[in-house]
């Protein structure tokens, strides 16, 4: 299970409280995982970074203090600390003879398809130049609440690793495992080292949201792990700071929590949907969504309502059970929901598709491959 000889393509997330020391980016962690990936590198293996920090490196120039609340300060703070935050890595993998770049995404980035086939083939063509993609999410204009679109980037770390079909996601945080109860209040807590599939019990252990430890806490990691296992990609969680982190993990140490991916892994695709975030609702009736569990379209006949506006080929619910890439714009349906498929073309024209959506693009949320 901890054999990783074959493994080619790593992401590597690195948390907050890991990079950080005395209110600052810690240049001295920054330079040792510099080296510590870059022999990684030279080992043939291709390499991304997603890297938090941003915020917290843009504070100190500002002179602000404390956790910082205020929505337009922390977009100031991204805004200022983005570059530096670079530059410390610039410097730290020049020193080694590596070039990194510079990777910042919203959540829209990765919902939209073109705009995600766009980042993929970007990424693809960097890893082949030999560059190491340094990503983060896009503080400064994203149009959620900072750390709500990822959860401190946990989970951009996991739809990467999703993305570009990785084989390994190492998170790097400020534990050293996932234990089967909080080992703050229950000194008999006992690290959990392999977890074969996120159960109840897994869930149950995690705690609350943000109560272990670090911001995005627990919760948003054990989600992490369940979007890059529908990839086929494992997934390691381990404390930052242990000598020699990722050289051990590689060598296959029985160090921090190893999470199993499914046997067979979702379509790139089906991925795509199943991640992406919805522009809208598409409600159907009790006989439509049985037909759709056995791998039918989606007729407008069985249509009921719709919620939101959003184009043709958008990602949307199907009630609170499925996603799929819409055929029709949220007018269309609200203009064909409840009559007979032939209309769409009447209505439409003959170019159009006769169905709302097609099976091979309804995912349903709890899908097995």
């Amino acid at each position: 299970m901890r054999n990783f000889a074959n493994t080619k393509r790593i992401v590597i997330k690195i948390g907050t409280a890991t990079l950080s020391r005395n209110g600052g980016i810690d240049t001295d962690y920054v330079r040792n995982m510099a080296r510590q990936i870059a022999e990684l590198s030279r080992d043939g293996r291709q390499v991304l970074l997603v890297s938090s920090g941003a915020i917290g490196m843009g504070a100190g120039p500002l002179k602000l203090k404390g956790p910082i609340a205020d929505l337009k300060l922390r977009q100031a703070c991204a805004a200022v600390g983005q570059p530096l935050l670079m530059q410390e890595y610039r410097t730290a993998f020049a020193e080694l003879g590596r070039v990194v770049s510079q990777v910042l995404l919203t959540a829209e980035v990765l919902s939209k398809r073109k705009s995600y086939l766009n980042l993929r083939n970007a990424i693809e063509t960097l890893l082949h130049l030999g560059v190491i993609p340094i990503l983060n999410e896009n503080d400064c204009v994203s149009t959620d609440e900072i750390g709500t679109a990822f959860g401190d980037n946990d989970k951009l770390s996991a739809l990467v690793a999703s993305k570009i079909d990785a084989d390994l996601l190492i998170m790097l945080t400020d534990i050293d495992a996932l234990y089967d109860k909080d080992p703050r209040s229950h000194p008999d807590a006992v690290p959990i080292r392999i977890v074969e599939e996120i159960s109840d019990v897994i869930l149950r252990a995690a705690g609350k949201k943000g109560s272990l430890y670090s911001t995005g806490g627990m919760k948003t990691k054990i989600a992490a792990a369940k979007i890059a296992a529908t990839a086929g990609c494992r997934i390691v969680l381990a404390r930052g700071r242990e000598e020699n982190i990722l050289r051990r993990i590689l060598a296959g140490e029985e160090i921090g929590t190893l999470f199993i991916p499914r046997e067979d892994k979702l379509s790139n695709r089906k991925r795509w949907i199943l991640h992406s975030r919805p522009e809208g609702t598409i409600h159907v009736d009790d006989g439509a969504m049985a037909a759709l569990k056995t791998k039918k379209s989606l007729l407008p006949k069985g249509i009921t309502k719709i919620e939101g506006t959003f184009p043709v080929g958008a990602v949307v619910m199907i009630n609170a059970q499925a996603k799929a890439v819409t055929s029709l714009s949220s007018a269309e349906l609200r203009e064909l929901a409840g009559k007979h498929s032939s209309r769409i073309r009447q209505a439409l024209g003959p170019d159009r598709r006769d169905v709302a959506a097609v099976p091979e693009d309804i995912v349903f949320l709890e899908e097995k491959p």
